[in-house]
């Protein structure tokens, strides 16, 4: 009877976690998009970003001294955010350049922050190349990944608690704990292909921003491909922890650049 309880208990604690995510949404006004992101709001995001920044640059060794390099950075991703879609969204973005210099990698918190180490900057050998991983962090932030990763974790938390509640018996609690790792091994699986998505999406809106801001969606191929190679010196960069394969990426971004101009890239857009 207990048993049959503990499992009504948890169907009702998965159906609530269920109908909230699902019935809480909200569309997105640059993408389109009807978005599941918990009711977090777009001054939330900012919030959030703001506070997580200083922490963030403390692990990349603080903002870079490189006056020069900091301002083309921020040059760059103002020059994105002023003549594209990204600069109709309510995000206050800021690009920042991190100190460290050993470090290949490049991320956004919510809301507009944007970083991008001095390790990675060193290894791109155009202003086009720059503009396309500048332009991949901002589409993170216009498709609202954070928002919805933080919905998702909510989602899968209270479906593997509600797991666990059903599954639990306490004349064998070592079963238990078994049903409870494998619901946690599902909630992570679940957690990388949606991560795998956002990235290739933010990929997609790269190739949009690129070109409207005058530079050549084709300079990311050569960021991946730059990024292969490194993969392969057995100095794994760090972006490639968090990002899919660079090989499989050049592919899709080749495809969404056809799509974007099947008459060919226009002429005249820095590489």
């Amino acid at each position: 009877m207990r048993l049959n309880l503990r499992f009504i208990i948890g169907l009702i604690v998965a159906a609530v976690t269920l109908l909230g995510y699902f019935f809480n949404t909200s569309k997105n006004e640059v993408t389109g998009e009807t978005q599941h992101v918990g009711g977090m709001t777009p001054d939330q995001e900012i919030a959030l970003g703001l506070q997580a920044a200083p922490s963030m640059e403390q692990q990349y060794g603080g903002e870079s001294t490189n006056a020069q390099a900091t301002q083309a950075v921020q040059q760059v991703g103002q020059r994105l955010i002023s003549q594209t879609k990204a600069g109709q969204s309510p995000y206050k973005f800021q690009f920042h350049l991190l100190a460290d210099d050993q470090t290949i990698n490049a991320f956004a918190l919510p809301g507009g922050q944007v970083f991008i180490t001095q390790g990675l900057l060193k290894n791109l050998t155009s202003e086009g190349q720059l503009a396309g991983v500048l332009a991949h962090e901002i589409g993170h932030v216009i498709a609202r990944h954070s928002a919805q990763q933080v919905a998702k974790s909510n989602l899968t938390q209270g479906l593997a608690g509600a797991a666990t509640i059903a599954s639990y018996d306490p004349n064998n609690p070592g079963r238990s704990v078994a049903s409870a790792a494998v619901a946690a091994a599902i909630v992570k699986v679940v957690g990388l292909n949606f991560s795998r998505e956002d990235e290739l999406q933010a990929d997609d809106l790269a190739v949009q921003l690129t070109p409207k801001a005058g530079y050549d969606p084709r300079a990311m191929i050569k960021v991946m491909q730059m990024l292969d190679s490194k993969g392969g010196s057995g100095g794994q960069p760090e972006f490639l922890s968090t990002h899919p394969n660079p090989s499989n990426r050049i592919g899709r971004l080749q495809q969404e650049i056809s799509q974007e101009f099947p008459q060919g890239v226009p002429a005249g857009l820095k590489q």
